[in-house]
């Protein structure tokens, strides 16, 4: 027992394996594999080696092609590698191909989030809406899973030999995916007569790709304690404070984290949670200014932001950890255009960030920079729409 609880502890040795193709350049496929390798990190394991082919489409069996799996099958072999993760989604059959070549664990990047999304969960509604995203997930690929499902635990990335109960098995998940609905249909209504009875308040959502430093920001304007980490997805609930500046209270709300290539599953289960997104008068967008990335982040918020509520909003645009930010000198002799690589600060408040005019400001949470001025600013903004909203609370002004 106590040998057993050793190896769970240890981290897995992973592989990443990701194409690149007419939608994904060489440059693009760098930054998705950096941010897979972290992604394996906060799921507990250590990048060993990282595979990518150029291709004008995936193979269907097996995604890759025939040299570049025998390149990959024979380093998971020789270097003892427990874990092959694929930057991309793969079809029920390349993943059943893919394990019986290997020999070996293979996920794919939305196997990979479930599974984190699975440890992160700490309240039985996160829970509950992890379960029923695993569950979607997996029906499809029932065939590489063990069977008799009613005595798994979860079940991501696990094989087993035998197929004979496939249809028993089918019928346990859909049952299980139906009661989990049931159950989340229940807390939802609990939640909307909740959110309904918050009484005649502003309300603002922090939103923003995972690990920009949003519940930081959230406990330092609203003194709270929201659990925060150097991790992706290090919270799933959103946590809702009431906050006063000067005489004006409001409700901030902290939202889960954003991704590229978020699973379809993940936005569905956590529909609930992102109605905070939905009923917010005012989204406060934060960026981590450092990475960078950081204006293919602001797409992707934007584009999932879209999909939940094509409403369009007042948004603050908050380009936090200002102290982690470095650029590079261009060289003098260089006589070609900047590079982002190169723009400092005050270069790139004179572009595109320009035309947000007062609705954009740079900080640090963790160094409180310019704090004051973001609370300036939401105040300016929940004030306007608190006067045209509820004219006969004017008084506080």
């Amino acid at each position: 027992m106590l040998e057993r609880a050793k190896r769970s502890e240890q981290r897995e040795k992973a592989v990443l394996v990701g194409v690149i193709t007419r939608f994904q350049s060489e440059e693009k496929i760098e930054e998705y594999l950096d941010e897979l390798a972290f992604l394996a990190d906060t799921a507990g394991a250590d990048t060993q080696k990282r595979f990518v082919q150029k291709l004008d489409q995936p193979n269907p069996k097996t995604f890759l092609g025939t040299g570049k799996i025998e390149e990959v099958e024979q380093y998971v072999k020789e270097h003892n590698i427990d874990i092959v993760i694929f930057d991309d989604e793969l079809s029920p059959s390349q993943l059943k191909n893919l394990e019986k070549i290997f020999e070996n664990k293979v996920l794919d990047r939305t196997n990979l989030i479930l599974d984190i999304f699975a440890s992160r969960a700490r309240t039985s509604y996160a829970r509950t809406q992890v379960e029923l995203a695993q569950y979607e997930y997996l029906l499809p690929r029932l065939t590489r899973m063990w069977t008799h499902l009613e005595r798994q635990k979860g079940g991501i990335g696990m094989r087993g030999p035998g197929e004979t109960q496939i249809e028993t098995d089918r019928r346990i998940i859909k049952e299980k995916i139906s009661l989990l609905k049931e159950k989340l249909q229940k807390i939802d209504k609990q939640m909307s007569i909740q959110r309904s009875n918050r009484g005649s308040m502003v309300r603002a959502a922090l939103v923003g790709y995972t690990n920009v430093g949003k519940s930081t920001l959230m406990n330092v304007i609203s003194k709270s304690d929201v659990f925060a980490e150097n991790k992706l997805f290090a919270t799933l609930d959103t946590t809702v404070r009431k906050v006063v500046f000067h005489n004006l209270p409001f409700l901030l709300a902290d939202t889960v984290g954003f991704i590229r290539k978020l699973p379809t599953q993940l936005v569905e289960s956590f529909k609930s949670t992102l109605d905070e997104v939905r009923e917010a008068d005012v989204l406060i967008h934060v960026v981590d200014i450092s990475h960078e990335s950081f204006e293919d982040h602001i797409k992707s918020v934007n584009e999932t932001i879209a999909e939940i509520d094509p409403t369009p909003k007042p948004v603050i645009m908050v380009f936090n950890k200002i102290d982690q930010y470095r650029y590079e000198e261009q060289d003098e002799y260089d006589l070609g255009p900047k590079l982002p690589v190169n723009y400092s600060l005050e270069d790139w408040k004179q572009t595109w960030m320009n035309k947000m005019g007062e609705n954009c400001v740079f900080i640090s949470a963790t160094e409180k920079h310019h704090i004051e001025e973001l609370r300036d600013k939401m105040y300016n903004v929940i004030k306007e729409i608190h006067q045209e909203r509820y004219p006969y609370n004017n008084f506080l002004f």
